[in-house]
Formats: structure tokens, C-alpha cells, sequence
């Protein structure tokens, strides 16, 4: 079972990450690794698009890249977000620690967890977060859930 991260670290990961690699990215809108992608590139951030199936096509401004090593080294990349199932993340994650050497965070989605994956980046420093969502955090933490009914705590005069 995987301990649940401090608000504290997810707003410090959500406030200064600038550039996402997500892994698994589909080019279907109704799936949740798209709407999920648009979503952070609409709130700002760079999201690099990793999927072999549609290599060398464009979204949300980015080219999508076949893995991780076509993503050209001049790139840095702070948040590595996993769409693969959990028996997948293994070779995902020791592939990304080998080639991005800016990463701070592996962020599996919900319901991606792999405890020698976590083991393995968090003997390099790089924070970890399984199942969880980038998309809910940031609108949990930043007061947008309050439209759905959710009582985020946080006082806004936005609509």
C-alpha cells in the first residue's frame, strides 16, 4: 500500500514542475490520459506526449514521441507521468532515470502503482507518486473542484 503524499509536497511539485513527459498518452479525447494532458497544458504547462503508436504526430504543440529516448536531450523534463499499467512502469521508470537527468518527480496515474519502481527512483532522489492524478490534485489544491460539489477549503471570488 503506498503512503499518501503531503498536500505540501503535491502543491511544491504542482507550483514549480514546468514540463511534463506522459508517458502512454493517447490521442483519443475521451480517454483520461488526453483530457488529463490537455488539461496541464492548458493550466501552462509543457507536456511532451510519449506513445509509439503515433510517433511524429502533433499535440497540444508538442510533437509525440516514440519513448523516451527520442525526446531531444536539450529538453528538461520534471514530472515523468505514467499511463501504462503497473506491471509496465518498471523498464519505464529505470529508462527515464538512465535519460532525463533533470527529473524530480515519477507520477504513476490512479491505479499505477510498482514498489521496486518507486524504490528504485527514490534511491536517486527522484520523488514518487502512485496512484494519483495530476489533473485532481492540482484542481483539489487550487481551489477548482468547488464547481462539482467538493469543499476544497480554499476561499475564492473565481468563477
Amino acid at each position: 500500500m503506498t503512503k499518501n503524499p503531503s498536500d505540501e509536497l503535491l502543491r511544491k511539485i504542482l507550483t514549480e514542475s514546468k514540463v511534463f513527459a506522459c508517458v502512454g498518452l493517447s490521442m483519443n479525447p475521451v480517454r483520461p490520459s488526453y483530457f488529463v494532458a490537455r488539461y496541464l497544458s492548458l493550466k501552462g504547462f509543457k507536456v511532451i506526449p510519449v506513445n509509439p503508436g503515433h510517433a511524429g504526430k502533433m499535440l497540444f504543440g508538442q510533437e509525440v514521441r516514440a519513448d523516451l529516448a527520442s525526446i531531444p536531450a536539450d529538453s528538461t523534463v520534471d514530472v515523468l507521468d505514467v499511463f501504462r499499467r503497473s506491471e509496465h512502469v518498471l523498464p519505464i521508470v529505470t529508462d527515464a532515470l538512465a535519460r532525463l537527468p533533470g527529473l524530480k518527480t515519477i507520477w504513476m496515474q490512479i491505479g499505477v502503482e510498482n514498489a521496486e519502481a518507486a524504490a528504485l527512483a527514490t534511491e536517486q532522489g527522484v520523488q514518487v507518486i502512485q496512484n494519483r492524478c495530476p489533473k485532481i490534485e492540482y484542481q483539489r489544491l487550487f481551489g477548482e473542484l468547488r464547481m462539482g460539489g467538493f469543499n476544497t477549503g480554499i476561499i475564492s471570488s473565481k468563477l
